[in-house]
């Protein structure tokens, strides 16, 4: 079973047929789908899903935070089931190709507490852009 199934089944989540395709598509690492992806790929698995249900169920899942939005440039938002490890994101500048990467230290520390304006702080994004080895291959 995959660890997104796990978490949701233990936050007591009622796991339809619909539910568990969802989840099952979004398993894996470097997993940061649109919408429209998951639906495709939940399709292969049950025919009759909805895109109405994909998106209803990705909205579930990102209030219960157990999936992660990320927003890069003006593309569409896309699905990170990897919420509960602190991380950030590499994006491939053509493709859109995107990685998650866990970068040492506290990227708090490298905000001076004069930079903060008297913010409390709840929480970190930061992406790094370049180029992916496939897209630097064809250039």
């Amino acid at each position: 079973m995959s660890d997104l199934l796990e978490r949701l089944r233990g936050r007591g989540w009622r796991m339809t047929a619909q539910r568990r395709v969802v989840a099952e598509v979004l398993d894996g690492d470097h997993v940061h789908l649109t919408a429209d992806e998951v639906h495709a790929r939940a399709v292969a698995r049950l025919p009759e899903i909805s895109r109405a249900t994909v998106y209803n169920t990705l909205g579930e899942m990102v209030t219960l935070g157990e999936v992660i939005e990320v927003s890069t440039d003006r593309r569409a938002k896309r699905y990170d089931p990897n919420a509960h490890r602190a991380h950030h994101h590499l994006v491939c500048a053509k493709c859109g190709a995107i990685r998650d990467v866990h970068p040492s230290g506290d990227p708090l520390a490298d905000l001076p507490s004069g930079e903060r304006f008297g913010f409390t702080i709840s929480g970190v994004e930061m992406t790094y852009r370049g180029i992916c080895p496939e897209c630097a291959a064809t250039a």
